[in-house]
């Protein structure tokens, strides 16, 4: 399942590559409310589940409509690789692995791009922390047991992969999910590795994960911006 927020310029691409490189997969698109068109595009190529915004409400919205045994969670902006499915499939044949996610890596090069990659894989490895751009998967009955995504405005993966981790075995799949680096570059790499560092901190430290919703909305500021009070 994708879910998705005003996503018009890459929902339609999106879709159809899924639909092309796994066609025997459900495919559902849990949309947040979005403002643009990004319902309309994608009712002909999935079925639109709508829910109030947050990844993790959406994600649970559209798990309930799901009617797999296994559930996958893809962001509208990554690429994934055509073996993932096959993947998924024989490594959840050993009943101790209860979910796990790809290979990121970024659809742009730069020493900062190519770093994160490889610290995110191994953060997935070794921490077994697995994010929403690493295309999440579960077992259903599991992801049920634990009563889902906890429904945090920010963090939703990361909690959802520490509570995985309790009751089994995450795997990390050789399969690639190519994420967007969009966002990171615009604020610069560095920075947001950095930026990202700190507040998983204050997420770990306990900090309201409201707060820190906001402080991500922000961006990695050092300073608060000042308004211009010159007229």
């Amino acid at each position: 399942m994708v879910p998705v927020l005003n996503e018009e310029a890459t929902i339609r691409t999106a879709l159809s590559r899924i639909r092309r490189d796994f066609p025997d997969c459900e495919l559902l698109v849990v949309d947040g409310g979005s403002s643009d068109t990004t319902a309309e595009l994608a009712a002909p190529l999935a079925t639109v589940v709508h829910a109030p915004p947050g990844r993790g409400t959406q994600m649970n919205a559209g798990a309930r409509r799901c009617t797999g045994d296994i559930l996958w969670f893809l962001h509208a902006d990554t690429e994934i690789d055509p073996t993932a499915a096959d993947q998924i499939r024989t490594v959840l044949a050993d009943p101790r692995v209860v979910g796990g996610g790809l290979t990121l890596r970024f659809d742009r090069r730069s020493p900062a791009l190519n770093y994160l990659a490889h610290a995110s894989n191994a953060r997935a490895r070794r921490l077994h922390h697995v994010y929403g751009d690493q295309a999440m998967f579960v077992r259903r009955d599991v992801f049920e047991e634990l009563g889902g995504f906890p429904e945090l405005p920010i963090m939703e993966d990361l909690e959802m992969s520490r509570r995985l981790h309790r009751r089994g075995r995450l795997a990390l799949l050789p399969a690639t999910s190519t994420a967007s680096a969009r966002r990171l570059t615009a604020h610069g790499v560095w920075r947001m590795i950095v930026f990202m560092q700190y507040l998983k901190l204050l997420y770990f430290a306990g900090v309201s994960p409201e707060r820190i919703r906001r402080r991500y909305a922000a961006g990695p500021h050092l300073r608060p911006r000042r308004r211009n009070t010159r007229k």
